[in-house]
């Protein structure tokens, strides 16, 4: 598999554990009420070895994973920017000082959309969150 962390590739930060060619680039840490990313030093490419290891909950609730945005093909694309990104921005609040030692950054679409706004809110998305804030919920929501 191609290491598309070395590729000029935008990558969505939000990707599904199932997107083609995806890496873990960190895994859900904290507590039920107020989980949060721990960043991978290196992401590692998703592989079916690594989803079973998910079981018996599901991949997204453990793993961010990333994948080449898929920029027109997805329901929060405008045709120039990601509206995921700039709704977080716009809707979440900060909740690290520091920027977060991520392995994707330089390729993420978040990072070179929102700069650092999006990294400082980044460590409290969960891509299956089944008890989000309503914050969350609204960002994350591509029709509001």
């Amino acid at each position: 598999m191609e290491d598309i962390t070395a590729k000029q590739t935008t990558l969505c930060p939000s990707a599904t554990p199932e997107s083609v060619n995806g890496v873990v680039f960190g895994v859900v840490a904290g507590t039920p009420t107020a989980p949060e990313i721990a960043y991978l030093k290196q992401a590692l490419p998703i592989t079916e070895e690594l989803i079973a290891k998910a079981t018996p909950v599901t991949p997204g609730e453990i793993f961010r994973t990333a994948a080449t945005c898929a920029e027109s093909g997805c329901q929060h694309f405008n045709g120039k920017d990601c509206r995921l990104a700039m709704r977080i921005v716009e809707k979440l609040p900060v909740v690290v000082e520091d920027l977060p030692p991520c392995s994707i950054r330089r390729n993420c679409r978040w990072w070179q959309q929102e700069g650092k706004a999006a990294c400082k809110r980044c460590p409290q998305v969960i891509t299956d969150d089944y008890a989000p804030s309503e914050q969350l919920r609204q960002a994350a929501d591509p029709f509001v």
